[in-house]
Protein backbone atom coordinates (compact mmCIF):
# COMPACT_ATOMS: atom_id res chain seq x y z
CA UNK A 1 0.00 0.00 0.00
CA UNK A 2 1.45 3.43 -0.80
CA UNK A 3 2.31 5.93 1.68
CA UNK A 4 -0.35 9.02 2.54
CA UNK A 5 -3.27 7.54 2.18
CA UNK A 6 -6.03 10.49 1.62
CA UNK A 7 -9.42 9.99 3.46
CA UNK A 8 -10.38 13.13 4.36
CA UNK A 9 -11.87 14.66 0.62
CA UNK A 10 -14.74 16.57 2.51
CA UNK A 11 -11.99 18.79 4.04
CA UNK A 12 -10.98 19.32 0.76
CA UNK A 13 -9.68 17.39 -2.67
CA UNK A 14 -6.51 16.53 -4.66
CA UNK A 15 -6.86 18.70 -7.80
CA UNK A 16 -7.74 16.70 -10.78
CA UNK A 17 -5.12 16.73 -14.17
CA UNK A 18 -7.50 18.14 -16.55
CA UNK A 19 -8.73 20.83 -14.41
CA UNK A 20 -5.14 21.82 -13.74
CA UNK A 21 -5.02 21.83 -17.30
CA UNK A 22 -8.07 23.74 -18.12
CA UNK A 23 -6.20 26.52 -15.79
CA UNK A 24 -2.65 26.80 -16.77
CA UNK A 25 -3.37 29.05 -19.74
CA UNK A 26 -5.29 31.73 -18.09
CA UNK A 27 -2.24 31.74 -15.52
CA UNK A 28 0.28 32.62 -18.28
CA UNK A 29 -0.92 33.48 -21.79
CA UNK A 30 -4.67 34.49 -21.47
CA UNK A 31 -3.36 36.69 -18.88
CA UNK A 32 -5.64 39.67 -19.63
CA UNK A 33 -8.25 41.44 -17.46
CA UNK A 34 -11.60 40.34 -18.74
CA UNK A 35 -12.97 43.69 -17.74
CA UNK A 36 -10.65 45.34 -21.14
CA UNK A 37 -11.52 44.94 -24.37
CA UNK A 38 -8.20 43.88 -26.07
CA UNK A 39 -7.95 39.72 -27.35
CA UNK A 40 -6.25 38.39 -23.85
CA UNK A 41 -9.16 39.62 -22.42
CA UNK A 42 -11.66 39.20 -24.23
CA UNK A 43 -10.54 35.52 -24.20
CA UNK A 44 -10.35 35.69 -20.43
CA UNK A 45 -14.05 36.89 -20.51
CA UNK A 46 -15.05 34.25 -22.91
CA UNK A 47 -13.48 31.53 -20.31
CA UNK A 48 -15.32 32.94 -17.49
CA UNK A 49 -19.05 33.00 -19.31
CA UNK A 50 -18.56 29.23 -20.58
CA UNK A 51 -17.73 27.83 -16.74
CA UNK A 52 -21.09 29.97 -15.61
CA UNK A 53 -22.45 27.84 -18.12
CA UNK A 54 -20.86 25.19 -17.21
CA UNK A 55 -22.40 25.58 -13.20
CA UNK A 56 -25.27 25.99 -14.14
CA UNK A 57 -26.23 23.24 -16.32
CA UNK A 58 -25.13 20.76 -13.39
CA UNK A 59 -27.86 22.06 -11.29
CA UNK A 60 -30.21 23.05 -13.48
CA UNK A 61 -30.03 26.79 -13.67
CA UNK A 62 -29.38 29.63 -16.31
CA UNK A 63 -26.35 30.92 -16.50
CA UNK A 64 -27.46 34.44 -15.61
CA UNK A 65 -28.48 33.53 -12.07
CA UNK A 66 -24.79 32.21 -11.21
CA UNK A 67 -22.00 34.42 -9.90
CA UNK A 68 -19.15 33.40 -8.69
CA UNK A 69 -17.28 33.99 -5.61
CA UNK A 70 -14.05 33.54 -3.46
CA UNK A 71 -15.09 30.55 -1.64
CA UNK A 72 -18.32 28.47 -0.29
CA UNK A 73 -18.02 30.92 2.75
CA UNK A 74 -18.19 33.98 0.96
CA UNK A 75 -21.29 32.71 -0.65
CA UNK A 76 -22.63 31.60 2.56
CA UNK A 77 -22.26 35.23 3.83
CA UNK A 78 -23.61 36.95 1.19
CA UNK A 79 -26.91 34.77 0.30
CA UNK A 80 -27.77 35.37 3.55
CA UNK A 81 -26.69 38.80 4.42
CA UNK A 82 -27.82 40.22 1.31
CA UNK A 83 -31.53 38.46 2.23
CA UNK A 84 -31.52 40.38 5.66
CA UNK A 85 -30.63 43.60 4.28
CA UNK A 86 -33.49 43.27 1.48
CA UNK A 87 -36.07 42.01 3.25
CA UNK A 88 -35.61 44.04 6.43
CA UNK A 89 -38.50 45.72 6.15
CA UNK A 90 -40.70 42.67 5.60
CA UNK A 91 -39.07 40.72 8.48
CA UNK A 92 -36.44 40.04 10.78
CA UNK A 93 -37.01 36.20 11.41
CA UNK A 94 -34.43 33.50 10.14
CA UNK A 95 -34.84 29.57 10.43
CA UNK A 96 -31.74 27.46 10.44
CA UNK A 97 -30.57 24.51 12.08
CA UNK A 98 -28.18 23.81 15.13
CA UNK A 99 -26.03 21.45 12.35
CA UNK A 100 -24.84 24.17 9.50
CA UNK A 101 -21.34 24.76 8.81
CA UNK A 102 -20.06 28.00 10.77
CA UNK A 103 -20.10 30.00 7.62
CA UNK A 104 -23.87 29.80 8.43
CA UNK A 105 -24.15 29.56 11.91
CA UNK A 106 -21.69 32.96 12.38
CA UNK A 107 -23.38 34.62 9.85
CA UNK A 108 -27.02 34.21 11.79
CA UNK A 109 -25.19 35.24 14.97
CA UNK A 110 -23.52 38.39 13.78
CA UNK A 111 -27.51 39.14 12.21
CA UNK A 112 -28.81 38.15 15.42
CA UNK A 113 -26.64 41.11 17.25
CA UNK A 114 -28.10 43.45 14.76
CA UNK A 115 -31.84 43.00 15.54
CA UNK A 116 -32.70 39.62 13.86
CA UNK A 117 -34.83 36.59 15.14
CA UNK A 118 -33.28 33.11 14.61
CA UNK A 119 -34.82 29.78 15.20
CA UNK A 120 -32.28 27.14 15.08
CA UNK A 121 -34.28 23.78 14.14
CA UNK A 122 -32.81 20.99 15.83
CA UNK A 123 -31.75 17.31 14.25
CA UNK A 124 -32.68 14.55 15.52
CA UNK A 125 -30.23 11.18 16.69
CA UNK A 126 -29.57 10.61 12.41
CA UNK A 127 -28.72 14.06 11.81
CA UNK A 128 -32.08 14.79 9.76
CA UNK A 129 -34.07 17.81 10.62
CA UNK A 130 -37.74 17.98 10.27
CA UNK A 131 -39.80 19.43 6.96
CA UNK A 132 -42.55 19.93 9.63
CA UNK A 133 -40.54 21.31 12.07
CA UNK A 134 -39.61 23.59 9.55
CA UNK A 135 -43.35 24.89 8.54
CA UNK A 136 -44.19 24.99 12.31
CA UNK A 137 -41.11 27.90 13.00
CA UNK A 138 -42.40 29.67 10.11
CA UNK A 139 -43.92 33.60 11.24
CA UNK A 140 -44.99 36.03 9.68
CA UNK A 141 -42.05 37.85 10.05
CA UNK A 142 -39.92 35.01 8.30
CA UNK A 143 -37.91 35.95 5.81
CA UNK A 144 -35.09 33.36 4.76
CA UNK A 145 -34.80 29.42 5.69
CA UNK A 146 -31.15 28.48 5.36
CA UNK A 147 -30.29 24.65 5.74
CA UNK A 148 -27.73 22.50 4.21
CA UNK A 149 -28.28 20.21 1.53
CA UNK A 150 -25.65 17.22 3.14
CA UNK A 151 -23.91 17.52 6.70
CA UNK A 152 -20.09 18.06 6.16
CA UNK A 153 -18.94 16.37 9.49
CA UNK A 154 -21.61 13.36 9.73
CA UNK A 155 -22.88 13.45 5.50
CA UNK A 156 -26.89 13.39 6.92
CA UNK A 157 -28.54 14.52 3.58
CA UNK A 158 -31.84 17.05 4.46
CA UNK A 159 -35.67 16.83 3.27
CA UNK A 160 -34.47 20.10 0.47
CA UNK A 161 -37.17 19.28 -1.77
CA UNK A 162 -39.58 19.05 0.80
CA UNK A 163 -38.62 22.23 3.06
CA UNK A 164 -37.81 24.45 -0.43
CA UNK A 165 -41.67 23.32 -1.63
CA UNK A 166 -42.55 24.09 1.89
CA UNK A 167 -40.64 28.02 1.50
CA UNK A 168 -42.08 28.40 -1.99
CA UNK A 169 -45.90 28.05 -1.03
CA UNK A 170 -45.08 30.60 2.20
CA UNK A 171 -43.27 33.07 -0.06
CA UNK A 172 -40.09 32.79 2.46
CA UNK A 173 -36.40 32.68 0.17
CA UNK A 174 -34.97 29.11 0.82
CA UNK A 175 -31.26 28.59 1.02
CA UNK A 176 -28.98 25.95 1.01
CA UNK A 177 -25.41 25.58 1.36
CA UNK A 178 -24.63 22.78 -1.08
CA UNK A 179 -21.17 22.52 -0.59
CA UNK A 180 -20.52 18.96 0.20
CA UNK A 181 -23.58 17.71 -1.76
CA UNK A 182 -22.74 19.25 -5.39
CA UNK A 183 -20.94 16.53 -7.95
CA UNK A 184 -22.10 13.95 -5.25
CA UNK A 185 -25.65 13.42 -5.52
CA UNK A 186 -28.18 14.63 -8.36
CA UNK A 187 -29.29 18.74 -7.36
CA UNK A 188 -31.99 20.54 -9.73
CA UNK A 189 -32.49 23.97 -8.09
CA UNK A 190 -35.95 24.40 -9.86
CA UNK A 191 -37.33 20.52 -9.40
CA UNK A 192 -36.47 21.28 -5.46
CA UNK A 193 -37.41 24.49 -4.76
CA UNK A 194 -33.67 26.44 -4.13
CA UNK A 195 -33.83 29.88 -4.26
CA UNK A 196 -30.15 30.02 -3.52
CA UNK A 197 -27.53 27.31 -3.56
CA UNK A 198 -23.81 27.87 -2.62
CA UNK A 199 -21.05 25.12 -4.06
CA UNK A 200 -17.28 25.42 -3.73
CA UNK A 201 -14.91 24.30 -6.06
CA UNK A 202 -11.99 22.64 -3.67
CA UNK A 203 -14.66 20.13 -2.74
CA UNK A 204 -15.25 18.67 -5.97
CA UNK A 205 -11.44 18.16 -7.29
CA UNK A 206 -10.95 21.83 -8.32
CA UNK A 207 -8.87 24.58 -7.06
CA UNK A 208 -9.01 26.34 -3.79
CA UNK A 209 -10.40 29.95 -4.04
CA UNK A 210 -13.11 29.36 -6.50
CA UNK A 211 -16.92 29.46 -5.65
CA UNK A 212 -20.01 30.05 -7.08
CA UNK A 213 -23.64 31.27 -5.60
CA UNK A 214 -27.14 30.36 -7.33
CA UNK A 215 -29.23 33.37 -7.35
CA UNK A 216 -32.91 32.44 -8.38
CA UNK A 217 -33.96 35.05 -11.03
CA UNK A 218 -36.18 37.90 -9.38
CA UNK A 219 -34.55 37.24 -5.87
CA UNK A 220 -32.57 40.75 -5.28
CA UNK A 221 -28.52 40.13 -3.76
CA UNK A 222 -26.83 43.21 -2.86
CA UNK A 223 -22.84 43.60 -3.30
CA UNK A 224 -21.08 42.06 -1.00
CA UNK A 225 -17.69 43.25 -1.94
CA UNK A 226 -17.84 46.88 -3.38
CA UNK A 227 -15.61 49.05 -6.13
CA UNK A 228 -16.23 47.68 -9.55
CA UNK A 229 -18.67 46.16 -11.77
CA UNK A 230 -17.60 42.72 -11.65
CA UNK A 231 -20.40 39.99 -11.44
CA UNK A 232 -22.81 42.13 -13.22
CA UNK A 233 -21.98 44.69 -9.94
CA UNK A 234 -22.52 42.46 -7.42
CA UNK A 235 -18.58 41.20 -6.70
CA UNK A 236 -16.12 44.25 -7.23
CA UNK A 237 -12.54 42.75 -8.00
CA UNK A 238 -10.84 41.35 -10.38
CA UNK A 239 -12.19 37.59 -11.28
CA UNK A 240 -9.55 34.88 -10.80
CA UNK A 241 -10.29 33.33 -14.39
CA UNK A 242 -8.07 30.31 -13.34
CA UNK A 243 -10.25 29.88 -10.24
CA UNK A 244 -13.25 30.20 -12.26
CA UNK A 245 -12.26 28.14 -15.27
CA UNK A 246 -11.16 25.01 -13.02
CA UNK A 247 -14.29 25.87 -11.44
CA UNK A 248 -16.12 25.17 -14.31
CA UNK A 249 -14.17 21.85 -15.73
CA UNK A 250 -14.34 20.15 -12.10
CA UNK A 251 -17.98 20.52 -11.79
CA UNK A 252 -18.29 18.77 -15.25
CA UNK A 253 -16.65 16.17 -15.44
CA UNK A 254 -17.70 15.37 -11.34
CA UNK A 255 -21.21 15.28 -12.82
CA UNK A 256 -20.28 13.33 -15.74
CA UNK A 257 -19.18 10.51 -13.37
CA UNK A 258 -21.21 10.95 -10.54
CA UNK A 259 -23.59 7.98 -10.92
CA UNK A 260 -20.78 5.45 -11.55
CA UNK A 261 -18.72 7.04 -8.52
CA UNK A 262 -22.20 6.81 -6.50
CA UNK A 263 -21.97 3.30 -6.58
CA UNK A 264 -18.79 2.52 -6.48
CA UNK A 265 -17.70 5.23 -3.63
CA UNK A 266 -21.24 4.26 -1.02
CA UNK A 267 -19.90 0.32 -1.74
CA UNK A 268 -16.34 1.39 0.02
CA UNK A 269 -18.13 3.69 2.39
CA UNK A 270 -21.02 0.35 3.04
CA UNK A 271 -18.01 -1.90 3.54
CA UNK A 272 -15.70 0.30 5.79
CA UNK A 273 -18.68 1.31 8.29
CA UNK A 274 -19.66 -2.64 8.30
CA UNK A 275 -16.19 -3.77 9.08
CA UNK A 276 -14.78 -1.08 11.66
CA UNK A 277 -18.63 -1.47 13.73
CA UNK A 278 -17.85 -5.58 13.14
CA UNK A 279 -13.89 -5.25 14.89
CA UNK A 280 -14.46 -2.58 17.18
CA UNK A 281 -16.29 -2.98 20.04
CA UNK A 282 -18.21 0.48 21.99
CA UNK A 283 -18.22 2.01 18.76
CA UNK A 284 -21.21 3.90 16.68
CA UNK A 285 -21.98 5.61 13.47
CA UNK A 286 -22.99 8.92 13.51
CA UNK A 287 -25.81 9.97 10.92
CA UNK A 288 -28.48 8.25 9.10
CA UNK A 289 -27.48 4.74 7.68
CA UNK A 290 -29.13 5.17 4.25
CA UNK A 291 -29.83 9.19 4.01
CA UNK A 292 -26.07 10.14 3.70
CA UNK A 293 -23.16 10.72 0.90
CA UNK A 294 -21.78 8.62 -0.58
CA UNK A 295 -18.45 9.05 0.77
CA UNK A 296 -19.28 9.84 4.24
CA UNK A 297 -18.36 7.58 7.37
CA UNK A 298 -18.20 9.33 10.82
CA UNK A 299 -17.76 6.25 13.70
CA UNK A 300 -17.20 7.45 16.98
CA UNK A 301 -15.14 5.30 19.55
CA UNK A 302 -15.84 5.22 23.45
CA UNK A 303 -12.81 5.60 25.55
CA UNK A 304 -10.68 7.09 22.95
CA UNK A 305 -9.19 10.93 22.43
CA UNK A 306 -9.72 11.36 18.51
CA UNK A 307 -7.05 13.60 18.39
CA UNK A 308 -4.56 10.67 19.55
CA UNK A 309 -6.43 8.52 16.86
CA UNK A 310 -5.60 10.77 14.06
CA UNK A 311 -1.79 11.36 15.53
CA UNK A 312 -1.75 7.31 15.42
CA UNK A 313 -3.35 7.03 11.95
CA UNK A 314 -0.89 9.75 10.73
CA UNK A 315 2.19 7.41 11.19
CA UNK A 316 0.34 4.62 9.82
CA UNK A 317 0.39 6.92 6.22
CA UNK A 318 -3.26 7.93 6.48
CA UNK A 319 -4.76 11.24 6.91
CA UNK A 320 -8.68 11.49 8.03
CA UNK A 321 -10.22 13.96 10.44
CA UNK A 322 -12.37 13.85 13.70
CA UNK A 323 -14.57 16.62 12.34
CA UNK A 324 -14.78 19.83 9.88
CA UNK A 325 -11.81 21.28 8.51
CA UNK A 326 -12.86 24.88 9.97
CA UNK A 327 -12.99 23.70 13.62
CA UNK A 328 -9.36 21.11 13.48
CA UNK A 329 -7.88 23.76 15.78
CA UNK A 330 -10.41 24.12 18.22
CA UNK A 331 -10.35 21.72 21.35
CA UNK A 332 -14.32 21.61 21.53
CA UNK A 333 -16.13 18.81 20.54
CA UNK A 334 -18.22 18.82 17.45
CA UNK A 335 -21.16 21.11 17.44
CA UNK A 336 -22.94 18.92 15.12
CA UNK A 337 -22.11 15.39 17.81
CA UNK A 338 -23.21 17.06 20.62
CA UNK A 339 -26.49 18.43 18.65
CA UNK A 340 -27.61 14.79 17.56
CA UNK A 341 -26.72 13.41 21.19
CA UNK A 342 -23.80 12.34 22.03
CA UNK A 343 -21.94 13.18 25.19
CA UNK A 344 -18.83 15.39 25.17
CA UNK A 345 -16.63 12.06 25.73
CA UNK A 346 -18.29 10.24 22.89
CA UNK A 347 -17.94 13.20 20.75
CA UNK A 348 -14.14 13.73 21.16
CA UNK A 349 -13.43 10.56 20.35
CA UNK A 350 -15.13 10.69 16.43
CA UNK A 351 -13.59 9.73 13.24
CA UNK A 352 -14.66 11.10 9.67
CA UNK A 353 -13.53 9.16 7.10
CA UNK A 354 -14.15 10.90 3.35
CA UNK A 355 -13.55 8.90 0.41
CA UNK A 356 -13.06 10.42 -3.14
CA UNK A 357 -11.96 9.37 -6.51
CA UNK A 358 -8.63 7.94 -5.75
CA UNK A 359 -9.37 5.59 -2.89
CA UNK A 360 -9.41 2.27 -3.60
CA UNK A 361 -10.97 -0.73 -2.01
CA UNK A 362 -7.60 -2.19 -0.74
CA UNK A 363 -6.76 1.34 1.18
CA UNK A 364 -10.34 0.70 2.58
CA UNK A 365 -9.32 -2.85 3.76
CA UNK A 366 -6.09 -1.49 5.35
CA UNK A 367 -7.22 1.23 6.75
CA UNK A 368 -9.56 -1.55 8.67
CA UNK A 369 -6.87 -3.67 9.28
CA UNK A 370 -4.67 -0.99 11.42
CA UNK A 371 -7.65 0.74 13.12
CA UNK A 372 -8.51 -1.53 15.60
CA UNK A 373 -4.92 -2.17 17.13
CA UNK A 374 -4.77 2.26 17.59
CA UNK A 375 -7.88 2.36 19.62
CA UNK A 376 -7.47 -0.56 21.43
CA UNK A 377 -3.92 0.58 22.75
CA UNK A 378 -5.42 3.89 22.99
CA UNK A 379 -8.10 2.45 25.13
CA UNK A 380 -5.43 0.76 26.92
CA UNK A 381 -4.49 4.47 28.14
CA UNK A 382 -7.68 5.35 28.95
CA UNK A 383 -8.58 5.48 32.69
CA UNK A 384 -12.17 5.80 31.26
CA UNK A 385 -11.59 2.45 30.24
CA UNK A 386 -10.30 1.30 32.93
CA UNK A 387 -12.93 1.85 35.12
CA UNK A 388 -15.27 0.90 32.80
CA UNK A 389 -13.90 -2.68 32.74
CA UNK A 390 -14.19 -2.37 36.43
CA UNK A 391 -17.38 -1.81 36.55
CA UNK A 392 -18.67 -4.69 34.26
Amino acid sequence: MPDNVYFDNAATTRMRDEVLEAMLPYMQNAYGNPSSIYTIAREAKIAIEKAREEVAAVIGADSSEIYFTGSGTEADNWAILSVAENNKNKGNHIITTNIEHHAVLHTCEYLEKNGFEVTYLPADEDGLVSAKDVENAIKPETILITIMYANNEIGTIQPVAEIGKIARENKIIFHTDAVQAIGHVPINVKDENIDMLTLSAHKIYGPKGAGALYVRKGIAIRPLIHGGAQERGRRAGTENVAGIVGLGCAIKLINAEMDEEHGRISALRNFTIDAVLEAIPHARLNGHRDKRLPGNANISFEFIEGESMLLMLDMKGFAASSGSACTSGSLDPSHVLLAIGLPHEKAHGSLRITFGRDNTKEQAEKLVEVLPPIVQRLREMSPLYEDFLKAK
